[in-house]
């Protein structure tokens, strides 16, 4: 080989061997960064998978021997649901929204406070007998009087034996013109166990509860005012508060007013230190709004009671006051005024003990023509203090 054709060998032998290490350093190189994927979006919450929401206490069964209380509604139902709205949209990972589900439908299969407490209280009741919306608080928490105490409050002791059973009151219909009949247990009060649930003779005693709703209160007084009556008050404490200048214009017209708790709970569920308390704040609170001490009468919120209490308030000075004619007045009456008309007219008797709701307009309405009604056939209203309390 000649140096010429030794030269042209070594050169391409060269560019051989650059070739090469230039395919090599290429095939080295890292790959160009390719775009992240784009986080998925999470899917937007089906109805089916929304928080279920506590279901409203049921209606009333209509039944006339159990009288069940009015449902409550919760005041923060709307901002609760803002904040788990708020809430859910927070949650991006299926994880979260897996767990989510699976709380929801534990939380949709658990009966809610309001159906438990409901069918725990159903308490069925004699033949034409009528409660003081006998199911108390059904919808409302365990114990809420807890609050007038700060919430610093033992369990009430258990119920449902010996003189702690939980007790409603009812009364049992008799023809036009006679007494009816009332519950068993009234056989068993003793003498330290003050209460009146009848009168004697030609008077009737009218008795307005407030534990709801105050109504048309013009009306009212005017009704009351117009046919130169006195009636009963037994308003809870929460209506006093609201309304003070109510309660001194009935003071003025000479009504009685007497103790209905301050919070209008069935005291079954409280203990003897929430039932005093309420009991005593009341007194404080009548005092403060109008100046006079309190009428020694007290009503068991709802017709609930036990003997037990009954005995408590009576060593406190109060007799208990029942009655013996009532009507499903919280609910809307299907033929207007004449129904509760009707129902005191068809029920009257000696000595009788009307409960009445002021919340209901039908009684509002009703009330000018059961007054007349009632002193045309011979009777006269009076107050709970012209009967002698038990001694």
């Amino acid at each position: 080989m000649n140096n010429k054709t030794k030269a042209t060998w070594m050169l391409a032998t060269a560019l051989s061997l650059m070739l090469a290490a230039c395919g090599n350093e290429h095939a080295a190189e890292p790959p160009a960064p390719t775009e992240s994927p784009k986080p998925t979006e999470t899917p937007k919450q089906t109805d089916a998978k929304k928080p279920v929401e506590s279901k409203k206490p049921s209606d009333s069964s209509g039944d006339s021997s159990v009288v069940p209380a009015p449902p409550v509604t919760s005041v923060n139902s709307g901002s609760a649901k803002d904040a788990k709205a708020e809430k859910e949209k927070e949650k991006e990972t299926k994880e979260a929204k897996a767990k989510e589900t699976k709380e929801t439908k534990a939380t949709k299969d658990k009966p809610t406070p309001s159906e438990s407490a409901d069918k725990q209280n159903q308490t069925p009741g004699a033949t034409e007998a009528v409660s003081d919306n006998g199911k108390a608080g059904a919808s409302g928490p365990k114990n809420p009087a807890a609050a007038v105490t700060g919430g610093k409050t033992k369990e009430p002791p258990a119920t449902g034996t010996g003189d702690r059973k939980a007790l409603s009151w009812y009364y049992m219909k008799k023809p036009k013109g006679q007494v009816p009949n009332f519950p068993a247990e009234t056989k068993s009060f003793t003498k330290d166990m003050k209460a009146l649930w009848v009168g004697t003779g030609k008077k009737v005693y009218l008795t307005i509860d407030t534990g709801g709703p105050l109504g048309d209160i013009d009306t009212l007084v005017k009704s009351l005012k117009d046919n130169k009556v006195k009636a009963n008050f037994f308003i809870a404490g929460y209506n006093v508060k609201k309304n003070p200048d109510f309660i001194r214009t009935l003071v003025a017209d000479g009504h009685l007013i007497a103790n209905h708790t301050m919070t209008h709970t069935d005291m079954n569920t409280q203990t003897d230190e929430q039932v005093r308390k309420e009991i005593e704040d009341y007194e404080k609170l009548y005092k403060d709004v109008t100046g006079k001490d309190i009428q020694p009468y007290f009503r068991f919120p709802y017709g609930r009671y036990n003997t037990h209490l009954l005995k408590m308030v009576s060593d406190m000075g109060y007799t208990s006051v029942f009655w013996s004619t009532a009507m499903r007045d919280w609910e809307p009456r299907k033929n207007g005024a004449e129904d509760p008309y009707n129902d005191i007219m068809n029920n009257l008797h000696d000595g009788n003990i009307i409960l009445m709701h002021q919340g209901s307009p039908e009684n509002i309405q009703a009330l000018d023509k059961i007054i007349k009604a009632v002193k045309k056939a011979g009777y006269e209203f009076a107050l709970l203090s012209d009967i002698e309390p038990p001694k």
